[in-house]
């Protein structure tokens, strides 16, 4: 199978955090059996059985916009020069479609990136994230997508099923819905956690720094942490102007090897109070393969994966995140859960060679191959 990826992030590297997923993703796709992999992606590192499809002024302008932080971020901090930098986007995608012919099917990742497909009956398998839920609110954006899927067979993929039924009401009708989850790097699988009584109470927060992903974590936060008796430590990039409070411990952005080497066995949680529109966050999923209890915000994306009272805490209140906090500070119940949060990632989550043989699958189901050809 000729498959055609479409993604605008990726990382340049292995020590890039932005778009990280992709490249598991992609080098996960690029192993799996029948599957000849050509990725339109920014540049950057790839697995040596796939093969980029950008042509050089494609990746140019792909990797100013990585380092702008992307094209969502590009239009909520600077509407006119977004907008203008999307319609650049569908310009250049246009022209790679019809260009790039030696394809049986498309996998495009985010709603945005379907608007300029061809008018050649190839099938396509969408990815949906909970930002591109945002997406359908904007005037004609749903009649300009139906308008790309018609005519071709289509599977819309969420990577969390609390988006299955908005999109069966948008797309039902010229789609498939298949929730499609993301998997897991075994590096996390692979971390022994080691919290001992008596050793300082770290919890971990790892999000891109906006005030949207913080949510209320510094003004819940604040007294229970500024007398020194716990420790939060704060991972990510700067990306609004975020004043982070001096009890706070701030490490910048880190790669995944910093926190499953450094971090993640000797802190008694995952942290995240975030309010953004979320799909599945993938720390919450790393963290809980890692044995990690989460502590989240009480909301659908968070209660797709957290377990309240058996992987975790869902929060919707600073009394109840106190609460959460003091409970998973016993060393029993901190182990209960977080064993209960690993076993839960294996078995419904497991790898990103799961995540791809579950694309894989779809993709014969939309080509009309027997799925154990």
């Amino acid at each position: 199978m000729r498959v055609l990826m479409v993604s605008t992030s990726y990382p340049r590297d292995a020590s890039d955090w932005r778009g990280i997923f992709m490249a598991y993703l992609a080098g996960a796709l690029a192993r799996a059996d029948q599957v000849q992999l050509a990725l339109w992606a920014p540049p950057g590192e790839l697995h040596a059985c796939a093969a980029f499809a950008t042509s050089p002024r494609e990746a140019d302008w792909l990797s100013g916009l990585m380092a702008r932080g992307g094209i969502s971020h590009w239009m909520r901090t600077q509407p006119l020069a977004g907008l203008a930098a999307a319609w650049r986007l569908l310009r250049l995608l246009r022209a790679a479609y019809r260009r790039l012919t030696d394809v049986d099917i498309y996998h495009i990742n985010w709603l945005q990136c379907a608007l300029p497909l061809p008018d050649n009956g190839k099938p396509a398998l969408i990815t949906v994230l909970g930002n591109d839920m945002k997406l359908l609110r904007l005037p004609l954006m749903r009649a300009a997508l139906r308008r790309a899927m018609r005519g071709r067979k289509v599977a819309i993929c969420p990577n969390a099923r609390w988006m299955d039924a908005p999109l069966r009401a948008a797309f039902g009708d010229v789609a498939t819905v298949i929730p499609v989850v993301f998997g897991i790097d075994p590096l996390w699988y692979a971390i022994e956690r080691d919290i001992r009584a008596g050793e300082p109470r770290r919890w971990l927060a790892v999000t891109r720094l906006t005030a949207n992903k913080l949510g209320p974590l510094f003004e819940w936060s604040e007294p229970l942490f500024r007398d020194g008796a716990r420790e939060l430590h704060l991972f990510g990039p700067m990306q609004e102007n975020i004043a982070v409070p001096a009890w706070v411990h701030y490490h910048g952005s880190a790669t995944p090897e910093q926190l499953a080497g450094e971090w993640f066995p000797r802190a008694h949680g995952l942290v995240t109070l975030s309010r953004h529109a979320e799909g599945r966050p993938q720390v919450m999923l790393e963290a809980m393969a890692a044995g990690l209890p989460i502590v989240a915000s009480r909301m659908p994306a968070h209660a797709d994966i957290v377990a309240d009272g058996v992987t975790g805490a869902l929060c919707d209140s600073a009394a109840a995140y106190a609460d959460a906090l003091r409970a998973l500070e016993d060393i029993g119940t901190n182990r209960r859960f977080g064993a209960a949060a690993r076993a839960w990632a294996a078995r419904e989550i497991g790898t990103w060679d799961d995540c791809a043989g579950r694309y894989v699958d779809i993709y014969r189901r939309l080509l009309g191959r027997d799925a154990d050809a």
